[in-house]
């Protein structure tokens, strides 16, 4: 029986070599996703004619 592409990722992935890099791309797309989610609050704000309050947000 021939393992799945699945199979063999999992079993490449999950070597204790392989976790830390698994745990630091997990880190990268969360923080990733919280710059793109400011970005668009600050995007709204300059739009609304607010583009003062960008910086009083930043700092919070």
């Amino acid at each position: 029986m021939e393992n799945s592409a699945l199979q063999n990722f999992l079993l490449i992935a999950t070597k204790p070599d392989n976790i830390p890099i698994g745990a630091m791309l997990g880190i990268v797309f969360f923080l990733f996703w919280i710059a793109i989610k400011e970005m668009i609050k600050h995007d709204k704000l300059i739009k609304a004619g607010k583009k003062e309050k960008v910086y009083d947000e930043m700092i919070k």
